[in-house]
């Protein structure tokens, strides 16, 4: 059976706060040996129109865990469960 990534970064290019998230979130999953994947909302107009004024957007197992900041430790918790 194959398992996805857990951890989904919807970001834009261009944004400061995704770069940070991205770090947080790379840093993590590595750490945990988890995948992650990360979905640009102007390539979606689905997920823009849903997530433009909150991005970054941190989902852990398709769930909506964190906005604009990621907190190392609550990822890590979360992912844990």
């Amino acid at each position: 059976m194959t398992v996805g990534p857990r951890v989904t970064l919807l970001s834009k290019p261009g944004c400061h706060l995704c770069d940070d998230a991205r770090l947080v979130i790379e840093a993590v999953t590595t750490e945990l040996g988890v995948g992650f994947t990360e979905l640009d909302i102007t390539a979606d107009d689905e997920l823009y129109t849903r997530w433009w004024e909150q991005i970054p957007v941190t989902l852990v197992d398709g769930e909506q865990h964190d906005f604009w900041r990621v907190d190392a430790d609550r990822l890590r918790a979360a992912l844990r469960r």
